[in-house]
């Protein structure tokens, strides 16, 4: 049987969260596409998992709370991350989360196969990023998930970004309105053809 991880780290509800709204269309769509699989639903915002701290990191057998995070990651056959963007990174919840499931000699580091796994993030940013806008160096939510998440652990990782998702609500960027609609648009066609994807590979 199948399995799919969903991570959520919003603060916001579904309706007024751009990255709940594409983990959501993903989630639904993998259900609809594989009703044999299970899924593990973690929302670190409702429910954060505590800060890695000394005793945690140093103790000589896995803690529970760190064995059943890296146990649910190790079942998963596909991950979706739901990541926004704040102050230009990351929500720390899910920095947290990371930082329990990356384990030395267990999940990542040498002697770890790789394990086959693919992750997408459902990145939303409330401006736009992407390379030659003025904030384009201030990318280190995505930037940052590739690396830990395709470079240290090996997965395969895949991008669906939803961006000025605060046109709608700032009215320094108004004009910017009918771009922020067309990358709603794009992000929630983009996460349900790739749930139909990863169900598809799945067979």
């Amino acid at each position: 049987m199948a399995v799919l991880l969903h991570i959520d780290s919003s603060l916001f509800p579904l309706e007024n969260s751009g990255s709940r709204r594409l983990t959501d269309a993903f989630r639904r769509t993998w259900e609809e596409t594989h009703p044999q699989g299970n899924v593990i639903y973690r929302d670190l915002a409702a429910h954060p998992v505590p800060h890695l701290d000394a005793a945690t990191a140093t103790a000589e057998s896995v803690p529970p709370l760190r064995a059943e995070l890296i146990a649910e990651y190790e079942k998963a056959d596909v991950i979706v991350i739901g990541a926004p963007m704040y102050n230009f990174a990351i929500p720390s919840t899910l920095k947290a989360w990371l930082d329990h499931v990356i384990l030395a000699g267990r999940t990542f580091g040498e002697g770890v196969a790789p394990s086959g796994k693919r992750v997408v993030i459902a990145s939303s940013r409330g401006g736009s990023y992407q390379p030659g806008t003025p904030r384009a160096g201030f990318e280190f939510d995505t930037n940052y998930l590739r690396k830990v998440l395709g470079d240290a652990l090996g997965l395969e990782v895949e991008v669906i970004t939803r961006e000025l998702t605060l046109a709608a609500v700032n009215p320094a960027m108004a004009e910017l309105i009918p771009l922020a609609e067309e990358s709603d648009r794009q992000s929630l066609a983009r996460a349900t053809e790739s749930a139909r994807e990863h169900t598809a590979r799945l067979g």
